[in-house]
């Protein structure tokens, strides 16, 4: 395998993981996916500034260096704003590969209303056991800089990949956290490499939607009076209600069961990936002109 094939490949993955997050709402007009180049890790390609369902060739995308998030090549298009979200996680991490940055409308309450994102299904172990954490840049802000909610500097970077490990682990190099929330904004994942943190990404949506429909769910069911709860469940037991009809407490995954879902799931990616691509491939709104030979 030639290292002109390498750049190839994960430039064409770049290209349909833009689709891919488009095409299942994750991305929109706005948000974006990076990746550490492969034969230079002092360096990260992403998409010049463009909505992610139109990048389409080797040109649409541009190689950053880590350590200040500027155009190798001066003359490059336009770069996004928040950048700066990505090389700094590089820059943290070693060993970090890709990273999603989303405002998808189903995680977005969770960044707002105070209520804690938990993984409560198997499809999500990677969130581990306990909530995403929370960053809020309006902390990070100075006096002059505009309070826009934007990751638009270094240090604004590196204070969003701190949340990424635990307050008593603060000089890892490894992040605890595969997904934090980021206030008002949306969220951030990282992982090793495009296959799982495009993964991540849509099933941290999957996970915000049934977690959202099961609260919602379990508030209608704990108004109904004993009687009726339990002639709508026919009086059985089980995970929602207890034998004498009344709600159980909402459970999120254990740590146990986080940590095996995130093994067991996240060995079979290859088959959602596989899904992701024909779907994009044959939808006639993406392109990926990116050949390998």
């Amino acid at each position: 395998m030639t290292s002109y094939y390498v750049v190839d490949q994960i430039q064409r993955d770049l290209i349909s993981a833009n689709h891919i997050l488009h095409f299942t709402s994750v991305l929109d007009a706005y948000g974006h996916i990076s990746a550490r180049h492969p034969l230079d890790a002092s360096t990260y390609l992403m998409s010049a500034n463009m909505a992610p369902a139109l990048v389409s060739n080797a040109s649409d995308l541009v190689q950053y260096r880590v350590n200040d998030s500027m155009a190798v090549d001066p003359d490059a298009p336009r770069g996004y704003i928040e950048r700066y979200i990505h090389g700094e996680m590089y820059r943290r991490f070693p060993d970090v590969g890709c990273v999603v940055h989303s405002h998808s409308e189903d995680v977005l309450p969770y960044a707002i209303a105070g209520v804690p994102l938990r993984a409560v299904y198997h499809m999500a172990g990677f969130l581990g056991p306990g909530p995403a954490p929370l960053y809020d840049v309006e902390e990070s802000y100075n006096a002059t800089e505009p309070h826009d909610l934007l990751i638009r500097t270094p240090k604004l970077g590196q204070d969003l990949a701190r949340t990424f490990v635990s307050a008593t682990n603060v000089s890892a190099t490894t992040p605890d956290y595969n997904v934090v929330l980021m206030r008002r904004h949306g969220f951030t994942t990282a992982a090793a490499d495009i296959q799982t943190a495009v993964f991540q990404a849509i099933f941290t949506q999957s996970n915000a939607k049934a977690q959202t429909t099961a609260t919602l769910l379990r508030g209608a069911f704990a108004g109904l009076p004993g009687d009726e709860a339990r002639a709508w469940t026919g009086g059985g037991s089980g995970d929602s209600h207890d034998d004498d009809g009344e709600t159980s407490a909402f459970e999120p995954l254990t740590a146990q069961q986080a940590r095996d879902c995130e093994v067991s799931i996240g060995a079979t990616s290859d088959r959602p990936w596989g899904l992701w691509l024909k779907e994009v491939e044959n939808d006639s709104l993406y392109a990926n002109n990116v050949v390998l030979e």
